[in-house]
């Protein structure tokens, strides 16, 4: 019997997912929650095999909670469901730990299957999160676009100027990162400093053109 915990901060998709699994052998539904904390708190109480994670949630988001599960929980499986395909997302979760990532309008079917790998330890991914993965892997060789005033930012500040040139948000880069949204604030302050510009929005711009 695969023990599955749903997290969802919205009831009517983790009552939907309920009433999904509950009807299919092998599979059974042991706890809710809301969000990530949620989640975590229940863990210890309904020991689930596999959990199905949100990507964007309140309090702790979909890819924080799966580093923390990889963590304190190496032998839960965490499979991402998610509405959104953005990059800071799916390689934020995957980073993390998270055993696959699969999109809500993917088949009852898909997502059974893709649990039932998850339990077993198999990588389980949704087509287009797939592509996106092969067009990653093959852009790696590349020598990523340099933009003017590269040279003085710090290595963190350059993996946080990547994420805001494709508009990531600061809990967005926090999450992927692993650091507090304060600290992605004080690198964002430091890097308007070092780069004579006034605010985010003109910070944007100017990685934008690289």
């Amino acid at each position: 019997m695969i023990r599955v915990l749903l997290v969802d901060d919205q009831e009517l998709m983790r009552r939907g997912l309920r009433k999904l699994l509950e009807i299919e052998d092998g599979i059974e539904v042991v706890g809710e929650a809301a969000d990530g904390r949620e989640a975590l708190a229940a863990v210890p109480a309904c020991a689930p095999d596999v959990v199905l994670v949100d990507a964007r949630m309140p309090r702790m988001d979909g890819v924080e909670l799966t580093a923390r599960l990889a963590a304190e929980h190496p032998s839960v499986a965490a499979l991402v469901l998610s509405t959104f395909e953005e990059d800071a997302y799916i390689f934020g979760a995957l980073r993390a730990g998270a055993c696959g990532y699969l999109l809500k309008d993917c088949s009852p079917e898909e997502l059974v299957d893709g649990i039932r790998k998850a339990y077993e330890g198999e990588t389980v991914l949704d087509g287009p999160v797939a592509a996106r993965l092969v067009a990653e892997l093959r852009g790696q060789p590349r020598e990523p676009s340099r933009f003017h005033g590269q040279e003085l930012l710090s290595s963190r500040e350059l993996e946080v100027a990547r994420m805001i040139a494709v508009g990531a948000t600061n809990r967005e880069i926090a999450a992927r990162l692993f650091i507090t949204e304060g600290t992605v604030k004080n690198h964002v302050s430091s890097m308007l400093r070092k780069l004579g510009l006034r605010d985010r929005t003109q910070l944007a711009l100017h990685l934008s053109r690289a």
